[in-house]
């Protein structure tokens, strides 16, 4: 009787003694935790592109992932500067990507539905890539960036989701994430800033047919408020600056535009020159640079009064992106009175022009494809998947779609 109940007493000791242990560890953790949180930052996975995510392996779900609790391998870290935040910063792994990508506008960047309806196309086709919108066509920001001359002028900038949580998403998913950034059509800035946009000769400020102002490419200020704005993308994790509009006008009354700040060099010097300056100035930043250009650039010989001469701006650029779009070109190209009709042998024909135009030089060839209605026909899956065919026949293996609203032809990709 007496063994049994120092048995008892012995197990009841034993049992306390865990309770008070376990208690300990508790209070040990949440002490833990009240320390830890305050240098909470997020952090990027490897960055090994070459899939959407390893055998085998499972990612949270979407919408999981936009808690912050959510944290991914800390073996590399960026800055992020949405609601003041920041942390430290270096750069990232420069790792090339064979991207299959789609244009995200700055609204769909802080549109939660938008953005996830995105991010989850991309993440069960055979996509991989979004270029996302940083400076739009209205020179509006996507997010908060640390730029003084932007603050000056309050710069309007899109509102909406965290900046850092979409990136930590696109990370998690290994969607290879492309900054978009409009150069010289820059109403905003044309506007607030005058001394800096296109004149008339009457000394009023120049606008093209949609009525919109541009700010004068020969001007350093621009360039260097440009490139600032590529500086903060990259920063907050892009892995490469697309720079679009890279361009002089080529619509309104182009016989009384002014270049306040001509100094006597060709439009496709200047153009060169700015390119150049921005790649120098984001190699600390370990980022690829690519530039838009007209698809009409592979087939012509000169810069058509925009600036834009192939095989210029393909040396000062690791991508070249010919906006082959069959609806921009006219009657005649390519011997075809509606190109348009035709996407797959346009997009070849001008493909084959610009590797023709390429030679050995390193640059690649990124086309941006039609996924958009502009005259006849209207394009489905067929029209769209044609031109991604083109691309692979002609010997590339990199494609963007483009669809202004957002609004992509599903049926047109393959699935994951």
């Amino acid at each position: 009787m007496l063994t049994r109940i120092h048995r008892r007493k012995k197990r009841g000791n034993r049992l306390v003694g865990l309770l008070v242990a376990g208690g300990a560890l508790v209070a040990a953790c949440l002490v833990a935790v009240f320390f830890w949180q305050p240098q909470f930052s997020f952090s990027l996975p490897d960055l090994n592109f070459k899939g959407k995510q390893a055998a085998g392996e499972e990612l949270p779900q979407l919408l999981a992932l936009r808690d912050p609790a959510v944290l991914m391998p800390p073996e590399e870290k960026a800055e992020f500067v949405q609601l003041g935040r920041k942390q430290d910063w270096r750069p990232l792994k420069k790792e090339a990507v064979k991207v299959k990508g789609l244009y995200m506008s700055g609204a769909a960047f802080n549109s939660k539905k938008l953005f996830d309806y995105l991010v989850g196309l991309v993440d069960t086709t055979e996509l991989n890539a979004l270029v996302i919108d940083m400076k739009d066509d209205n020179g509006y920001l996507s997010a908060d960036f640390d730029i003084k001359l932007a603050r000056d002028l309050e710069i309007r900038r899109h509102r909406g989701l965290n900046a850092a949580e979409n990136m930590q998403l696109l990370f998690s998913k290994n969607i290879f994430p492309i900054a978009r950034i409009v150069v010289f059509k820059d109403p905003s800035l044309a506007e607030k800033k005058p001394e800096l946009a296109l004149r008339k000769s009457d000394g009023s400020i120049w606008r093209d047919r949609k009525k919109l102002a541009w700010v004068d490419p020969h001007n350093r200020e621009v360039w260097e408020y440009t490139v600032d704005v590529a500086r903060e993308a990259a920063k907050m994790g892009f892995r490469e600056i697309q720079f679009d509009y890279v361009r002089f006008p080529s619509d309104g009354d182009m016989s009384d535009v002014v270049y306040p700040y001509a100094d006597g060099n060709k439009k496709e010097d200047v153009i060169l020159e700015f390119l150049r300056y921005a790649k120098k100035e984001l190699e600390p930043y370990n980022v690829f640079v690519s530039a838009d250009v007209f698809g009409l650039t592979t087939m012509t010989l000169d810069d058509m009064g925009i600036g834009q001469k192939f095989e210029k701006i393909m040396t000062a650029v690791d991508y070249i992106c010919p906006m082959v779009y069959p609806s921009h070109y006219g009657v005649g190209n390519y011997s075809f009175a509606n190109p348009n009709a035709h996407p797959y042998e346009v997009v070849k024909n001008a493909l084959l022009d610009g590797l023709k135009k390429k030679g050995d030089a390193p640059v690649i060839i990124r086309p941006w494809l039609q996924d958009f209605n502009l005259g006849s026909p209207r394009y489905g899956p067929a029209e769209v998947r044609a031109q991604i065919k083109a691309t692979y026949d002609a010997g590339l293996d990199e494609w963007i779609l483009w669809n202004a609203g957002n609004r992509y032809t599903e049926g047109a990709l393959l699935p994951e």
